[in-house]
This record gives structure tokens, sequence and C-alpha cells, in this order.
């Protein structure tokens, strides 16, 4: 299943400046997603993370990660617009090469463990087929208030 920017906006309530889901170019419900961040020098961040040597922190592409982990989640939820994904925990998180202006940052992320309001999802984040980064991410399903 394919999604466009319209779709993952009806699917989080993640705006600008910090939605860092731009496409999905797959998903399997409760599963797998794969979902694209195209990363641009016009990103916010960019203007202090470096002056002159522009890199993604590494904390903004774990958080790519676990939007598109929460696109996973909540899409499929009738009542999604009642809902919220909270990142609640990385595990073995690694950085293995700079994200920077031009790249575009493919998040793969794979259900470990569903509960009713509890996930662990494995994710990768690529650049060019090469890792960019790897960690586990701990999400919580919680009610709006």
């Amino acid at each position: 299943m394919m999604m466009d920017i319209r779709d993952i906006l009806r699917s989080i309530p993640h705006r600008y400046p910090f939605l860092l889901v731009d496409r999905v170019l797959e998903m399997e419900p409760g599963k797998r997603i794969v979902a694209l961040k195209n990363v641009s020098m016009n990103e916010p961040f960019f203007q202090g993370h470096f002056p002159g040597t522009p890199v993604m922190p590494g904390v903004l592409i774990v958080e790519a990660m676990a939007q598109a982990g929460a696109v996973l989640l909540l899409h499929p939820m009738p009542d999604r617009d009642q809902k919220l994904v909270y990142f609640t925990g990385i595990d073995g998180a690694r950085f293995r090469r700079a994200v920077v202006p031009g790249d575009q940052l493919k998040l793969i992320l794979e259900v470990l463990n569903l509960r009713p309001k509890a996930c662990r999802m494995r994710g990768i984040a690529e650049v060019d087929g090469q890792r960019a980064a790897e960690a586990e991410i701990l999400s919580a399903l919680v009610e709006r208030e």
C-alpha cells in the first residue's frame, strides 16, 4: 500500500516543522512499513546543526522512524483521530553515516511485538542503500485528551 502526504496527514497528527515522513512506499498493516523522508536544506534544524556543515541530528532520524511507525499503527484504525502514539523508548540506537541535505532517507520498520497499548519495532534508516541508523523503538498507544 502506497500513501502520499495527504494520506500521511490524515494518519498522524504531526505537522510542520516536525513532520518527518513524506511518503509511504509499502505498508503491511500491523507488520511492516517502508517510508521516505526527503532531506532538504530548508529543514529548520540545519540553521544551527551545523552552520556551514549541515548534518541531520541523529535524534531526528530516530524520530522519523518513530513517525513512520506511528503511521503503521494508526492508519488502519477508524478512530485514529482519537489516538496518539507516544515514543516511550529507544534501544540499541546506532548511527552509521551522516544524513545531509539532498539525501533521501528510507525508513524501514518491522513490528517485533504488538499489544493493544504498546508496540516494539525494529527500525532501519538508509540512504542510497547504506545504513544511516538503526534502533528498536518502543511506543505506547494512548487516547487523546
